[in-house]
């Protein structure tokens, strides 16, 4: 795990209100896109890509207590196998008839260090591995605890220069 590098979440939900919807009470997720597929490797932000991905849950009990903190939105390294970081959705309050709820999530991720072969030091300059490749194991855990399906990111290449 680098320990460097996510940053914020944005959440645009579109409750299902009108009709129920039928979707499992386990949350379900499922890529939508990546803004791009390269990023310059750093600490302080110097680059970022925004991953979208659509949630389905049955029950509505997706996001955060009101005012509550903690993590449902979670990423792994899958270079490292690691959490490699956690956003937090908002609480979204339940609407009409049924609780089931769908959405967009947009999380704006920061770039990351390059990882060598070598052991070389993470986010240095390298002529001998100018780039890395990096995906991403994404998950959530509703409010009662269930985790959701996970999907990986598109490969994002890393600029190790």
């Amino acid at each position: 795990m680098t320990g460097f590098g996510l940053g914020c979440l944005v959440v645009l939900c579109h409750p299902g209100c009108i009709n129920a919807p039928d979707f499992a009470d386990v949350p379900k997720i499922e890529f939508v896109s990546m803004s791009k597929d390269t990023l310059r490797q750093g600490v302080f932000q110097q680059d970022s890509l925004v991953v979208t991905f659509h949630f389905e849950d049955g029950d509505g009990d997706i996001g955060r207590e009101e005012d509550a903190p903690g993590n449902n939105v979670f990423f792994i390294d899958k270079r490292t196998g690691q959490l490699d970081n956690s956003f937090g959705i908002p609480f979204i309050p339940p609407q009409g008839s049924s609780n089931g709820v769908e959405g967009d999530v947009h999380i704006l991720l920061y770039s990351t260090c390059c990882l060598f072969p070598n052991g070389q030091d993470p986010c240095t300059p390298s002529g001998q591995f100018p780039t890395d490749q990096l995906e991403y194991e994404i998950y959530i855990i509703d409010r009662a605890g269930n985790e959701s399906n996970r999907i990986t990111t598109p490969v994002i290449t890393l600029l190790c220069d």
